[in-house]
């Protein structure tokens, strides 16, 4: 019952998203049309390359939407349910809140909490494919609780590093704005400053995977003592016998 019931909120959740989405990139054509160009003289002002990174990230995310249930079939693997509400609710405080409602220039840190949130998800992510790989018949692999947490972290930052060549390669080619280099106020940063918002991305990045994949570790550490611990009993209790 509680299954059923969990899982029809984690379908409530990824079509109220979805559809937040869709409506998004619908306005966002709209509002592209009738936008100056060139750069916002204000904090709340949007140009064209505002409305054009708006749908760029709308569309991606009702893409990306159907990723886990795509992995699912393909692996045959089940992802459990909390980590699918998860990523559904990162995306509609990643794209719909942050880009459509402006939340990374209202809310302060948003991107870095974002980001936080983010490689804490696919730290945890990290776990469940070795895991995946662990529990196949055709490959007999069994990594020590340190490499398991090794790999996890690695995939965590790695993920985030692609996304930061993403939103540098979007900034460049469609004129957009994701990796804040212009302020809210118009002004173009150069030197230090025009790559911090990146780097503060990295270091979070890797800060928040390495905060999971220590806990995870400590957590397979503790099970895999546990079983040995275990397995020790039984063998003594069969050479008593």
């Amino acid at each position: 019952m509680n299954f059923r019931k969990f899982n029809k909120r984690k379908n409530f959740i990824f079509w109220t998203v979805l559809i937040l989405l869709l409506l998004s990139i619908f306005y966002a054509i709209y509002m592209l049309v009738t936008a100056p160009s060139g750069v916002a003289q204000n904090e709340y002002d949007r140009v064209k390359s505002d409305y054009v990174l708006m749908i760029l990230q709308c569309v991606t995310g009702c893409i990306v939407i159907f990723l886990p249930s795509k992995v699912e079939k393909r692996f045959r693997i089940d992802i459990p349910d909390i980590m699918e509400i998860m990523y559904f609710l990162f995306l509609f405080c990643a794209i719909y809140l942050g880009e459509v409602r402006n939340f990374y220039y209202k809310v302060p840190y948003w991107d870095l909490i974002l980001h936080c949130f983010s490689a804490a998800m696919l730290g945890a992510l990290g776990f469940l494919i070795v895991q995946f790989f662990n529990n196949t018949e055709k490959l007999n692999i069994r990594l020590s609780p340190f490499f398991v947490a090794l790999f996890a972290f690695c995939f965590a930052v790695t993920c985030g590093t692609v996304w930061e060549i993403y939103e540098f390669l979007a900034d460049g080619v469609l004129g957009t704005n994701m990796q804040k280099f212009i302020t809210a106020d118009g002004i173009v940063l150069t030197g230090h400053e025009a790559v911090s918002d990146t780097m503060e991305d990295i270091i979070v990045d890797a800060l928040g995977a390495l905060v999971v994949t220590v806990i995870g570790y400590l957590n397979i550490s503790k099970h895999q003592k546990r079983d040995l611990q275990l397995l020790e009993s039984i063998k003594r209790n069969e050479q008593v016998k």
